[in-house]
């Protein structure tokens, strides 16, 4: 990897949240730092407040669930680098959805894919062929610890972040022959507009059974928030995979997060099962079936007797 003053370094969803830290974070650093997302005000604001502090920070809009977008936002990039592309791609566009997975809608879900999995995939394959031809490069995929353990409620959301994990192993593997290392950030619990995000709409199933459950949604954000640290601590892990040699194929921010993923891996399932549901109060949901009729199983066909 080049000195930190030529290094180009892409992030993708850098209009709030973790991207948006690190995008200023990595200019004030000395990266050229190219921050893209899809509200454009948002983008023209970060861009602004990075000129102000005497930083270079380049902002080009993304969709990250549009091919055609990906590729304008591409022509962009190589008009600012002047043909050469980025050295680093920070993969961090996404977003969470809170709901019971047998309620939530197809589309809802493929939207959650699309924007978490498919569309980490396509900015990938888009940006890192001009890593191949250099023989360098380096990608840094933002998943989560929700990546390697599923909450109540948040399934969806957790098995994209799984899928993640597993696609930077593979790319890890692969791009390594070219000289392009593959690093994961793991965020915990991180004080962001995420959880705004991803609470949002689910005032939908409050005539569900599952709705008492979710009516807590504000005790559980309290509970995980009283350990929240800020998006600071993530866009420090960042920099320490770009800057490094060679990156660890994992990075836990805050570092305090391994004690969660520590009790888990030592904790019988039935325990970590009874946790999980105390946590998100799935109890609720029990009280409320208990308030609802069963529903009437179909009568038995009579026995005919053979005469």
């Amino acid at each position: 990897m080049s000195s930190t003053s030529s290094k180009t370094v892409l992030v993708t969803g850098a209009t709030s949240g973790i991207g948006r830290t690190t995008a200023l974070h990595l200019a004030k650093r000395g990266y050229h730092v190219i921050g893209s997302g899809r509200r454009e005000a948002e983008l023209t604001k970060l861009a602004a407040e990075a000129k102000a502090a005497g930083h270079r920070l380049d902002v080009v809009a993304m969709d990250v669930t549009s091919e055609a977008s990906i590729a304008n936002a591409k022509a962009e990039v190589d008009r600012l680098t002047a043909g050469k592309g980025v050295d680093v791609l920070v993969n961090n566009a996404g977003f969470g959805l809170v709901g019971p997975l047998t309620e939530i809608s197809d589309s809802e879900l493929r939207r959650q894919y699309d924007t978490n999995v498919f569309g980490l995939m396509a900015v990938t394959r888009a940006f890192v062929p001009q890593m191949q031809a250099r023989r360098a490069g380096r990608v840094i995929n933002v998943s989560s610890v929700g990546g390697r353990m599923t909450f109540p409620f948040m399934g969806a959301y957790n098995s994209t972040k799984y899928a993640v994990e597993s696609l930077s192993d593979a790319l890890r593997w692969e791009l390594k022959p070219f000289n392009i290392d593959v690093a994961l950030i793991e965020p915990g619990v991180i004080r962001t507009e995420f959880a705004d995000v991803a609470m949002h709409g689910t005032d939908k199933y409050a005539g569900s059974v599952y709705g008492p459950a979710l009516n807590k949604a504000d005790k559980l954000r309290a509970r995980m928030e009283a350990t929240a640290s800020g998006p600071m601590s993530v866009a420090k892990a960042i920099e320490r995979a770009i800057s490094v040699y060679r990156p660890n194929p994992r990075y836990i921010a805050p570092r305090i997060t391994w004690l969660a993923l520590l009790f888990k891996a030592i904790t019988p399932d039935w325990i970590w099962d009874w946790t999980m549901r105390k946590f998100a109060f799935v109890g609720e949901v029990e009280k409320e079936l208990a308030k609802r009729p069963t529903a009437e199983q179909p009568a038995a066909a009579p026995v005919v007797k053979a005469a």
